[in-house]
């Protein structure tokens, strides 16, 4: 195996020689989901919409739930929907990954094909819904007077997120072409990791027992990460940076798994 699949410049490089594949790519993924639909991609922006309402009505009003240890003015729904877009983003990438590489067999089969950037594929689509999510939460931290400049730093803080749901997505991608029930096992797993991770709650909230094992989680770094921007409060830039460099070593990883397994998928498929 070559050392340049341990190199994230070559990686980086690699992708980026193929980007223009990659847009055609992520393009009809996107556009696939919503042929048919009465009001097509529209849905893109209508369904977080319909969820931020909801979540303000259940949470705001029903409820009237007070974030754990709340020392912000922001209200409980959004500050559950801030955590909600770097989850969903992980979850759509990695939950998706099983079939990222066996949902293309014509592909896998031509030779000169970069079978390697069809995992980043869902990662891309996940980050068109995850836009649209952060532009409607821009606008509701208008409409609840709390948007500030600190929050130009979520989709930033948002690259450890990125690079290990990238890595995962190798992996599992890769796994999927010879295991076919990774498509039931790797939901079920995402499903568990989002009761883990403080997306409903923050990590202050969790007996001090137990924080130990939540901050081993760099999903959860970089939630409480992307939420104090939100707030307003001050980022521990210390943890993020080796979270980052954590999450940066596991993508190299799962990209170095997959290219060492990718001899084998044309047999597997």
């Amino acid at each position: 195996m070559s050392s340049m699949v341990w190199n994230p410049l070559c990686i980086v490089t690699d992708i980026w020689q193929h980007r223009y594949l990659l847009g055609q790519l992520i393009k009809r993924d996107v556009l696939l989901r919503y042929r048919g639909a009465m009001f097509g991609v529209a849905w893109i922006f209508l369904s977080p919409l319909f969820m931020l309402t909801i979540f303000a009505y259940v949470f705001g009003q029903v409820f009237q739930s007070r974030w754990p240890q709340q020392d912000s003015t922001l209200p409980f729904w959004l500050l559950l929907y801030a955590g909600l877009i770097v989850f969903n983003i992980f979850a759509e990438t990695v939950s998706r990954a099983p079939a990222a590489v066996r949902g293309y067999p014509n592909f896998v089969k031509k030779i000169i094909f970069p079978v390697h950037i069809l995992p980043v594929v869902p990662l891309g689509a996940a980050l068109v819904h995850g836009l649209f999510n952060f532009l409607i939460l821009l606008v509701a931290l208008l409409w609840v007077g709390g948007l500030h400049l600190q929050v130009l730093l979520f989709p930033l803080l948002m690259l450890p997120a990125l690079l290990l749901a990238l890595g995962l997505s190798w992996f599992v991608a890769a796994w999927g072409v010879f295991i076919k029930d990774m498509t039931q096992i790797v939901p079920m797993f995402v499903q568990m990791l989002m009761f883990l991770s403080p997306v409903f709650y923050p990590v202050s909230a969790v007996p001090a027992a137990l924080r130990p094992f939540y901050h081993l989680n760099p999903l959860g770094s970089v939630i409480e990460a992307t939420r104090a921007v939100v707030i307003g409060q001050q980022v521990a830039w210390g943890t993020w940076c080796m979270t980052l460099a954590l999450c940066l070593a596991g993508a190299i990883l799962g990209h170095a798994f997959f290219q060492h397994s990718r001899e084998e998928f044309a047999d597997a498929l």
